[in-house]
């Protein structure tokens, strides 16, 4: 899959993938000319290019852009609040991008569920991890 120029890093899905085994009502979404997932039909992380989208919400929006390699989610020029870019390298390591996928998890399922959309995006559950 190929994004604003980029190649879509297919491992850096894979492991977002991972964090979201055993979450409920999952579904993976091409999204802003990336990944993403919505849980609860609330999007709650995404990729797209190397960077993980995360929707953290506008409580916390403001701790969210302290950290290191956090930026606001301006795809179209303008912020949204409530949603961040995190940079490949904040997300290094299993344990910090596990905390960012919670994050945006937590979130998503705090909003009231919606109901399915007929929709031209390509919708598939998340699947469980490959056995290594």
């Amino acid at each position: 899959m190929k994004t604003r120029g980029v190649a879509l890093d297919e491992r850096f899905v894979e492991r977002v993938r991972e964090r979201l085994h055993g979450v409920d009502d999952v579904v993976e979404l091409k999204m802003f000319g990336g990944w993403g997932v919505t849980v609860h039909g609330n999007m709650a992380v995404g990729v797209l290019d190397r960077d993980l989208i995360v929707r953290v919400g506008p409580e916390h929006f403001g701790d969210a852009l302290i950290r290191p390699g956090v930026r606001p989610f301006d795809f179209t020029g303008r912020p949204m609040t409530g949603w961040v870019f995190v940079a490949p390298e904040a997300v290094a390591n299993g344990r910090s991008l596990s905390a960012w996928v919670a994050r945006g998890v937590k979130f998503a399922q705090s909003l009231p569920p919606k109901s399915p959309k007929s929709s031209r995006r390509t919708r598939r559950a998340v699947r469980a991890p490959k056995a290594r």
